[in-house]
């Protein structure tokens, strides 16, 4: 009965995050200013998390990316509304988020990050002997 009990009262965070996520997005439509919601720093239950999993859904786009962990994207089924998942090496779950934006920012590619791959790749397309060296996974 206390279980019952304890999923009512956080099936009532789980509906009031939920029903920040259209503020949220009409803020995004507005001013362009993107929302995130750090889920981890709410006294949110394992069961809560799931009761909003469940209503976000999932739609058409799912991102990993591995650096010291692994972080996982997953878009809802409500465009603009993203699920953040980063886990550490040791797979334990650093930081869990809503994110309200066109697409998360730490998925964008970093303007110095896009300069040396053109370089890079301009070097292979002249045929420089040292690019393509790097090419052959010898750099």
């Amino acid at each position: 009965m206390t279980t019952l009990l304890a999923q009512n009262l956080n099936s009532e965070l789980a509906d009031a995050v939920f029903r920040e996520i259209p503020v949220l997005m009409q803020r995004l439509l507005d001013t362009g200013e993107t929302g995130t919601i750090d889920l981890r720093s709410l006294p949110m239950t394992d069961w809560d998390r799931q009761q909003l999993a469940t209503r976000l859904g999932e739609g058409e786009v799912k991102a990993f990316v591995t650096v010291g962990g692994t972080s996982t994207v997953t878009e809802t089924q409500f465009a603009g509304v993203w699920w953040v998942r980063h886990e550490g090496a040791d797979g334990r779950i650093a930081a869990e988020q809503v994110v309200v934006a066109r697409a998360p920012e730490f998925l964008l590619a970093h303007p110095a990050d896009i300069e040396a791959a053109q370089r890079r790749l301009s070097a292979i397309l002249s045929g420089s002997a040292e690019a393509q060296f790097e090419e052959a996974g010898h750099g």
